[in-house]
C-alpha cells in the first residue's frame, strides 16, 4: 500500500512539473507598449467653483423706512437703474423743513437788514433836539425876564414903603406893589421851573440820537448772528438734499442680481444690506490645489474649463488662464478625513469663452474642473503611466521585454501625467514595457506580449 501511495505522489509531481514546463516554454500573456517619442504635457486637474472676483453689495445709506424692492435674484440691471429706496415722503418732508428754516432766516436777515424806520427815527430826534435847544433858550429867555420883572417889582415896593412913611404914597399903593412883587415871585418861579424842566427835556433828548444809532449798531451784530444761523441752516438742507440723493440706491454697473437680503417695506438701520449685485462677464472659477501641486503652477498657464456645468468633457471644455495664486495655504480634511493643506488658485475663462459660458447658463457657485498645463514637452521619449512602479527604494522600475522575457529595468523620469511619462534614463526609443506588471511577474519570466498603442 506504502508503494501504491509513494507512485501516486510521484505521478502528480509530475503533471506539475510538466504544468509549469509548459507555462515556461509558451509564456504569460501581459498587455505591452512601445516606448515612443512625442509631446507630454504635465498637468493639475483639481474641482473648482464658479465666482465673481467683486460683488457689490447695495447697503442702506443712512437709517430709514425702506421701500418694498420688487427685484428678484437673476434680474439684470443697468448701471444708473434705481434698485432701492427709501420712502420717498419721509425723504421730501426733511427737505422741506430744512428749506423752510433757511428762508425762515433770510426773511429775518432782510427785515433785520432795513434800516428805514430807525434812520428816519433819528432824523426826527434830531430835529426834536434842535427845537429843545430853542425851547431851553426860550425857557432861558423867559426866566431873565421874569427876574428882572421880581427885582422891579422889589424896587417898587421899597419906594413906595419910602413914600408912605413922608406921606408922599398911600397904602393902596403900597399894597398893589405888594401884590406886585408876589405876582413877580410867582411869575420867576414858574419861568425857573420851565427852564430846568426844558434843560432836562433837552439833556434826554439828546441822547436820542444816539441810542437809535447804537440801535442800528446792535442791528448789524444782530445780522452777523443771523448769517451764522443760516449758515447752519443751509448746512442741514445741504445734508437733508444729500440724504434725499443718497435715499435713491442705484445699480453701479451692469449686472444681475445674486442676491435679495430683503423684500418687505420695513425700517432699517444704516449699513443694513439690501441687494448684492454682480457681473456674470467676470465670471471666473475658484480651485483648491494641494501645495504641493500649486508649486508647479505659474500666473498665465494655460487651462481647460469642463465638466457637466460646461457641458463639456475633458479635451472639449473652455480655454481658461490662470490669473492668480493666493499668496496663503490653509488646511482642509479630504473626504477621507486626512488633513491636506491647499491653496486657492484663480483660473479665468478666455475672453472669447465668456460668451458661451453665459450661454449655456452657467452662474456663481457651478462646480466645474479645472485642468491646468504646468509644462510641455516636445520630442520626449514617453512610456505609458501605468508601465511604472516604484521599487522597495523608491526608485522607479519597468519590466522590459527582451526576447520574450520581462527584464526589471531601472528608469529615470522627467515630466508625468496621468497617461504618460517621459523617460530620461534606462530604456530606448521602441523598446516595449509591460503595462500594469502583476505582482507574480518576477525577472526573466517568459512573456506573450499583446501591444496597445500609447495614449498621449
Amino acid at each position: 500500500m506504502k508503494l501504491g501511495m509513494t507512485l501516486a505522489l510521484l505521478a502528480a509531481l509530475a503533471i506539475v512539473g510538466w504544468i509549469v514546463w509548459q507555462a515556461n516554454s509558451q509564456g504569460q500573456d501581459v498587455e505591452a507598449a512601445a516606448v515612443t517619442r512625442g509631446e507630454i504635457r504635465e498637468f493639475v486637474d483639481e474641482q473648482g467653483v464658479t465666482s465673481l472676483p467683486r460683488t457689490y453689495v447695495i447697503t442702506m445709506p443712512f437709517e430709514g423706512r425702506l421701500e418694498p424692492i420688487s427685484l428678484s435674484e437673476g434680474e439684470h440691471v443697468q448701471r444708473g437703474e434705481v434698485v432701492a429706496q427709501i420712502v420717498t415722503k419721509d425723504l421730501a418732508e426733511e427737505v422741506a423743513v430744512a428749506r423752510t428754516a433757511v428762508e425762515r432766516l433770510e426773511a429775518q436777515i432782510a427785515e433785520n437788514n432795513d434800516v428805514t424806520v430807525e434812520l428816519t427815527s433819528r432824523q426826527q430826534a434830531e430835529h426834536f433836539v434842535d427845537s429843545m435847544e430853542d425851547t431851553v433858550q426860550a425857557a432861558e429867555a423867559r426866566k431873565k425876564a421874569t427876574s428882572e420883572k421880581l427885582q422891579l417889582a422889589e424896587t417898587s415896593l421899597g419906594r413906595f414903603r419910602r413914600l408912605l412913611e413922608t406921606r408922599a404914597s398911600t397904602p393902596d399903593q403900597v399894597e398893589r406893589a405888594e401884590v406886585g412883587l408876589v405876582e413877580a415871585e410867582v411869575d420867576y418861579q414858574q419861568s425857573d421851573l420851565i427852564w430846568k424842566s426844558m434843560a432836562s427835556i433837552k439833556a434826554a433828548t439828546a441822547l436820542l440820537p444816539t441810542m437809535i444809532s447804537q440801535q442800528i449798531a446792535r442791528k448789524d451784530l444782530s445780522r452777523e448772528v443771523l448769517e451764522k444761523q443760516r449758515a447752519e441752516a443751509e448746512v442741514r438742507l445741504e445734508q437733508a438734499l444729500t440724504r434725499q440723493e443718497r435715499g435713491v440706491m442705484r445699480s453701479p454697473v451692469d449686472g444681475v442680481v445674486l442676491e435679495r437680503f430683503v423684500e418687505n417695506e420695513q425700517l432699517l438701520s444704516g449699513g443694513a444690506q439690501l441687494l448684492e449685485i454682480g457681473r456674470l462677464e467676470e465670471l471666473e472659477v475658484e480651485a483648491e490645489i494641494l501645495s504641493q501641486d500649486v508649486v508647479r503652477i505659474s500666473a498665465g498657464d494655460e487651462a481647460e474649463i469642463y465638466g457637466p456645468a460646461v457641458g463639456a468633457a475633458l479635451g472639449e471644455g473652455l480655454p481658461g488662464v490662470v490669473h492668480k495664486i493666493h499668496p496663503e495655504g490653509f488646511t482642509k480634511k479630504s473626504s477621507l478625513g486626512v488633513e491636506q493643506q491647499r491653496v486657492i488658485v484663480v483660473v479665468r475663462f478666455a475672453s472669447p469663452s465668456i460668451d458661451g459660458v453665459l450661454a449655456r447658463g452657467v452662474k456663481v457657485g457651478y462646480r466645474v474642473r479645472v485642468h491646468i498645463t504646468t509644462e510641455v514637452k516636445a520630442n520626449a521619449l514617453l512610456a505609458p503611466r501605468s508601465a511604472l512602479f516604484r521599487a522597495p527604494d523608491g526608485s522607479w522600475r519597468v519590466y522590459r521585454i527582451v526576447d520574450g522575457r520581462a527584464r526589471l529595468t531601472a528608469v529615470e523620469t522627467g515630466l508625468m501625467n496621468d497617461q504618460t511619462v517621459e523617460i530620461t534614463q534606462g530604456l530606448d526609443e521602441q523598446a516595449v514595457v509591460v503595462l500594469a506588471p502583476e505582482n507574480s511577474l518576477t525577472d526573466g519570466n517568459r512573456v506573450r506580449p499583446l501591444l496597445r498603442e500609447i495614449q498621449h
